[in-house]
């Protein structure tokens, strides 16, 4: 047994060096009124959350290869598309989702770095939904997991509880909670693919349709990128319909098809947990494993 020990240590040795290897190092600073993440020292991503903002959001989210943003950042037809957000509008006459801060905002109150560095960064924040001379209507929280399954994979896994702090009415609105605004040379009017769980492309297949992810990618050079939404399956209104658009934009947005056609009516207490799960890849979604890493997110609890 004594002639075993040797090697097996050395096997035992070599694994650990080899997991220490392939596992990313992922890093979390908080510098002003962001919270700045790196994986394997590239810069990835920052989550904004400054008092100049309609809201918080993440900007960039730099492809795992190219280093360039596959969201873009305000535009001059749409300038309320802040790369990748979380947002609404038309709740109890406030506009929590476009320009105009006395319109409504939702305010950052407590973000922090959970866990900052190692295979995993955790963020969490605590955000009231503002707007002068009306009552708040909601708070939420949030948990952000950030990891690195692969060289070729960042994931961002998004956990938001929202409060309603007084009965909450949301009008029938297209403007509403978890969306992407992809950036400009990904898009399906420059060449790009944007496609969902049943195989459905483009705005004109996949605008209205409940699924449980979309993609959105596109060339970059030598290389493929893009960026995937998945819904959880414990979501309310799950699986919501897409808000889509060719020229880059990607939402599940329930608020959009309520089931009395006028309105999404929530009572004061009432809290909705709504999980996300964003995939930053290179190559296409069969490349990419998206339905793979969905098949495993639903089983996640």
């Amino acid at each position: 047994m004594k002639k075993l020990t040797i090697p097996i240590l050395l096997i035992i040795a070599t694994a650990l060096i080899a997991l220490s290897i392939s596992a990313a190092k992922i890093n979390a600073v908080k510098v002003g009124s962001k919270i700045n993440v790196t994986v394997n020292g590239k810069y990835f991503t920052s989550y904004i959350f400054s008092d100049d903002e309609k809201y918080p959001f993440f900007y960039p989210v730099n492809g795992p290869i190219s280093g360039a943003s596959v969201t873009s950042m305000r535009n001059g037809v749409y300038p309320h598309h802040s790369s990748l957000f979380f947002g609404c509008d038309r709740v109890n006459g406030g506009n929590y989702w476009q320009e105009g801060l006395e319109r409504g905002r939702i305010i950052s109150v407590n973000a922090e770095i959970l866990k900052e560095e190692g295979d995993t960064v955790v963020i969490s924040d605590e955000c009231i939904w503002s707007r002068p001379g009306a009552l708040s209507p909601i708070k939420d929280s949030r948990k952000i997991v950030i990891t690195s399954p692969s060289e070729t994979v960042i994931q961002i896994d998004v956990e938001i509880t929202m409060e309603m702090l007084t009965d909450v009415h949301i009008l029938r609105t297209n403007h509403s909670l978890f969306s992407a605004r992809i950036a400009a040379d990904l898009s399906v009017k420059y060449g790009g693919t944007m496609i969902n769980a049943e195989g459905a492309r483009s705005e004109k297949e996949t605008f209205g349709k409940n699924s449980s992810w979309i993609d959105f990618y596109g060339q970059r050079g030598e290389v493929i990128e893009g960026l995937a939404i998945m819904q959880h399956p414990s979501n309310p209104w799950y699986p919501s319909p897409w808000f889509t658009r060719d020229y880059g934009f990607i939402s599940p947005t329930p608020m959009y098809w309520p089931e009395n056609g006028k309105e999404t009516f929530l009572e004061k207490g009432v809290e909705l947990l709504l999980r996300y799960r964003v995939l930053v890849h290179a190559g296409n979604h069969i490349e990419a494993k998206i339905a793979e890493s969905f098949e495993q997110y639903s089983n996640e609890k």
